[in-house]
């Protein structure tokens, strides 16, 4: 039940987390990009309305041709459903990407989307799984050995270890990308390392897409090669890196809730039931005394007040003591102890008659 208890307040904690969480992202939000999207529409908005007053052109004739230019601008990147383009839309599809950049239009095309991603999805993410975790093991592998080479006595690979080591080789795969993306693609340092986060996270904007420019689906192979191998490795690596962050979260639970389970056995193999009463191996708390016949030899135990049921003639059939007013009743300590004013009279022959008496009555 205790456990229990603890897994409840986990799990509301972490709901509480999230939502605070989410709470402070929006905020930021939007201290950082309200005043930038209000001075931005306002821009646009005056900027086409110079248009439409210097070319004389109507609100329905304008509003066409934004329509016509937004559906164009996947047109103008090139060729998008050829074998290279569909290829890499597949890839964007079952990564769960989805930058958006092209999109079936068809019936036919969105029909197959769906029941491709459904059974693509779960697939994809098994793999990646499978595949992380493989090369988790070939990093332990080789650190082991590195540490054996430089005759280290501690040649254990910890959780710890591996995850520093995939932080690493994710921050690696991320700036390594970025300084080719903006190579290629003319972005600024920083939009390209945003990029391939947004990506390899399968956040997947849309905002910033690779090979959308000067046809090169079709005119670089080579620079479509490595988008795909990018995505493919760089996925890899970030899998692996969260399943260690998870598992290592995981494991923690694991562990409060295993060592949770051995205390609370400890304490059930340290109590003692007495007459329906309970006491504890730290001695917190009597409960459900009933009256029988050998009752007043049970309060001959001690005449101190710590264990007198008894109230005016009248049986109590439930006291709670804290634990150093009736320790001196546990079967570990036979001694007599003085604590709080209380102190047990019986000498030790009186426990030892509780204690003989205890085996017909008691169970622990």
């Amino acid at each position: 039940m205790l456990t229990m208890k603890k897994q409840n307040v986990r799990t509301l904690s972490l709901i509480v987390c999230t939502f605070t969480y989410l709470l402070v992202g929006a905020a930021v939000f939007d201290a950082l990009e309200s005043e930038y999207e209000d001075s931005q529409q306002r821009k646009l908005f005056d900027e086409e309305k110079d248009i439409s007053d210097k070319y004389n052109i109507t609100k329905e004739d304008l509003e066409l041709l934004r329509k016509n230019i937004i559906k164009s601008v996947p047109y103008k990147a090139g060729t998008q459903w050829k074998f290279a383009g569909a290829f890499y839309f597949a890839l964007t599809v079952i990564t769960t990407i989805g930058y958006g950049h092209s999109t079936p239009q068809t019936i036919g095309g969105k029909v197959f989307c769906m029941f491709y991603a459904l059974s693509g999805i779960p697939l994809c993410i098994v793999m990646f799984q499978s595949v992380g975790e493989r090369l988790n093991t070939f990093v332990t592998f080789l650190v082991k050995h590195i540490r054996k080479c430089f005759r280290m006595k501690n040649t254990e690979v910890s959780q710890t270890h591996l995850i520093f080591i995939a932080m690493n080789l994710s921050t690696i795969v991320l700036t390594s990308g970025a300084a080719i993306f903006s190579y290629f693609e003319n972005w600024p340092y920083i939009d390209s390392f945003y990029y391939c986060f947004i990506t390899l996270t399968t956040i997947g904007f849309g905002d910033f897409v690779a090979l959308q420019r000067d046809n090169m689906l079709t005119n670089q192979p080579h620079y479509v090669t490595f988008c795909l191998i990018f995505i493919l490795f760089g996925l890899t690596v970030i899998s692996a890196a969260m399943n260690l962050l998870i598992l290592r979260f995981l494991t923690m639970n694991t562990v409060d809730e295993k060592r949770e389970e051995m205390e609370a056995a400890a304490a059930a193999r340290g109590a003692v039931r007495l007459d329906g009463d309970v006491i504890t191996a730290n001695g917190s708390v009597v409960s459900g005394a009933q009256e029988t016949p050998e009752y007043n030899d049970l309060i001959s135990v001690c005449s101190c007040s710590c264990y007198n049921l008894r109230s005016r003639g009248k049986p109590r059939y439930s006291v709670t003591r804290a634990p150093g007013k009736i320790s001196h009743l546990l079967p570990m300590q036979a001694s007599s102890t003085k604590e709080d004013n209380h102190s047990c009279t019986e000498d030790s022959a009186s426990f030892i008659q509780w204690q003989n008496l205890g085996k017909k009555r008691a169970s622990i």
